[in-house]
């Protein structure tokens, strides 16, 4: 059964409210979502979290009651409460009805099947957050196999093993097996469309304000770049990297 806390002061609340630092995530090795349409995707994909939290006012919701079972039954646990305390562990004024805590899940780099998809994502350096959210959702319309970060990139919350020292380690994971590395790049008369992708095709996108450095850019199998017919150089980094996942599945396809 779940049960109630409606005390601010409740320790599992300070707790869960200070996962939304940085620091605080990387000690505990856990994260937040919120929402039910996430949190009901992530159940359809096997994953729970280990805390659940919705408002009272939610309990009757068939997607939240199916949700509380769920996570009781994985041995996680249910708590309702009230909405100022999910407004306080969200950080927002009108807060999703559920808030859930997840353990992170990491995926190193020699257990990733690179058979399995035609299409991964790679990102370099990639600092902003709405930018790894849009390109975490061109992934999954693509039906890329993942998003895989290089260096010192915006906090996903795991896979410290593909961070290594300005992408080594991926590029020598590359190297392993089969595998196309194609750049996204202003230093190319390379068109995007002009280049052919095979399967695998790892797209690999810069910082969004430096571009890849030049050692990145010399790993590559190709570089391409979206021509640009009016006054702006480039485009923003998550919508060039949709252009281009777009042409390799339609390649692809």
């Amino acid at each position: 059964m779940p049960r109630e806390i409606t005390a601010f002061s409740n320790p599992l609340i300070k707790y869960v409210r200070d996962l939304r630092d940085k620091r605080h995530r990387k000690a505990a090795r856990q994260f937040l979502a919120e929402g039910l349409r996430i949190l009901t995707e992530a159940r359809e994909t096997g994953r729970l979290p280990r805390t659940l939290f919705y408002a009272a006012a939610s309990a009757n919701h068939p997607l939240v009651h199916a949700l509380s079972m769920d996570v009781e039954e994985a041995g996680g646990e249910s708590i309702q409460t009230t909405p100022d305390i999910l407004s306080k562990l969200s950080g927002k004024d009108n807060p999703q009805a559920v808030v859930g805590v997840f353990d992170e899940f990491d995926a190193a780099l020699e257990d990733l099947d690179r058979a399995s998809a035609g299409i991964w994502l790679v990102a370099e350096r990639l600092r902003d957050p709405g930018n790894l959210g849009t390109i975490l959702r061109t992934g999954d319309a693509v039906g890329a196999g993942g998003l895989i970060l290089i260096g010192e990139s915006v906090d996903p919350f795991s896979v410290e093993a593909v961070r290594a020292s300005m992408g080594a380690l991926f590029e020598a994971w590359l190297r392993s097996g089969p595998g196309q590395l194609v750049g996204l790049s202003l230093d190319t008369e390379t068109d995007y469309r002009a280049a052919t992708y095979g399967a695998p095709t790892f797209l690999l996108t810069g910082n969004e304000a430096q571009g890849m450095p030049a050692e990145m850019a010399e790993g590559c199998d190709t570089l391409v770049k979206i021509p640009m017919l009016g006054k702006a150089d480039s485009l923003n980094a998550a919508v060039a990297t949709a252009v281009m996942a777009y042409e390799v599945l339609a390649q692809q396809r």
